[in-house]
């Protein structure tokens, strides 16, 4: 049997990794500033995190949710009060897509609606609903196609007020800081507009935060970089197990739940809560929230140094270097000749960097040094 070839793959092999360093089969190692889309939060092979997972790996690694897990609770506690959203409820899963999939069905069933509003050059995920609310045709199958989904340009405001207008939305979904997208967010003007719209017109709004939650953006959420934003539904995922298959929903507890509403295997085990705890206590141990958006100021102290970057788009540690011409090519080029990883996006003139929130101003020096090399 080969595998299904739907990944266009570099040629490194690796086998190992600590901290920001990744190692591969021929000993050869490289930085890491893309964390394998924004999933290492904590770095690779934490201490802590290795520890917790091993020894809870000793005691039980996974019952159904058909027994009670503490362990749930106790991550449905400390994410409240670290994220300060503790009027919330967590339903744990496995994945973005799976977060964002459950948010638009939960929405759904709330309202007794059945449309989507979401926005251009967004991406929720490649599951059934969340992938016919997201931007690229090319993912979106005719199966996919029969959900009735919206898409407006991010920050019209008249566009967006004609659609809310029209009494068959169940939901907004929108990302605060667009990954895939190319680091695009709203303005607070537009953010704040929807949010009061949705409210006046019962319908629920659904961050998504997969990719800039659990403190990438220098704040535990996104959305909280914007006053007066109160999601109904938060989506969370990629940096929340450092590495480990996990996702959750936040629900407002305005929206009540009842048995069989919702349901997941393997979502909320054992080893999956444990991993998430471990970056909790992470993030809050070495203040790594705090870390991401004080680089983000000298990440960007350092772009401009380069006349060959036009714009640094996002915001703490999701970050992109906007250029004049295609990156892919000088991905290539750091990978082979700077030993370094990077990200792409939807917007092919837009480097993402996304490392792990514990790096440092040392290792910012030796991203813009490599790339100062490939610019030269």
């Amino acid at each position: 049997m080969n595998l299904f070839d739907v990944y266009p793959l570099y040629n490194v092999t690796p086998v190992s990794a600590k901290g920001i360093l990744v190692t591969d089969d021929l000993g050869k190692t490289y930085h890491d500033f893309y964390g394998g889309h924004a999933v290492i939060s904590i770095g690779h092979s934490h201490p802590h995190y290795v520890k917790r997972i091993k020894d809870q790996l000793d005691k039980i690694g996974f019952y159904s949710n058909s027994v009670k897990n503490p362990l749930q609770v106790e991550l449905a506690t400390k994410l409240g009060v670290l994220s300060d959203c503790e009027d919330y409820n967590l339903f744990l899963i496995n994945s973005g897509a799976e977060a964002n999939e459950n948010a638009l069905k939960l929405a759904s069933f709330h309202t007794g609606k059945s449309r989507i509003i979401a926005f251009k050059n967004g991406f929720h995920g490649r599951t059934s609903a969340a992938v016919a609310a997201t931007d690229n045709p090319k993912i979106n199958a005719p199966l996919n196609q029969q959900q009735k989904v919206t898409i407006l340009p991010l920050d019209d405001i008249e566009a967006f007020e004609k659609e809310i207008s029209k009494n068959d939305v169940c939901s907004v979904i929108i990302e605060t800081i667009q990954g895939v997208g190319g680091l695009d967010e709203p303005t607070a003007i537009f953010y704040q507009k929807v949010a009061s719209l949705c409210k006046e017109n019962e319908v629920l709004l659904i961050a998504d935060e997969v990719q800039c939650g659990f403190g990438r953006s220098g704040k535990f959420f996104g959305f909280q970089h914007y006053e007066d934003i109160k999601p109904d539904i938060i989506t969370i995922a990629k940096g929340m197990g450092n590495g480990f298959p996990v996702g959750g929903v936040l629900i407002h507890e305005s929206i009540k739940a009842s048995h069989g509403l919702l349901g997941t295997t393997f979502g909320g085990n054992h080893l999956a809560c444990t991993a998430t705890l471990a970056v909790l206590e992470v993030l809050e141990s070495e203040n790594l929230i705090e870390n991401a958006a004080t680089l983000e100021s000298y990440f960007r102290e350092k772009a401009a140094e380069i006349p060959q970057i036009k714009r640094v788009k996002g915001r703490g540690l999701m970050l992109g270097l906007e250029f004049d011409f295609e990156v892919a090519d000088l991905r290539k080029r750091l990978i082979h000749n700077q030993s370094l990883f990077t990200g792409g996006a939807k917007d092919k003139h837009i480097l993402r960097v996304l490392p792990a929130l514990n790096i440092n101003r040392e290792h910012l020096d030796l991203f813009f040094n490599a790339l100062k090399v490939e610019l030269a």
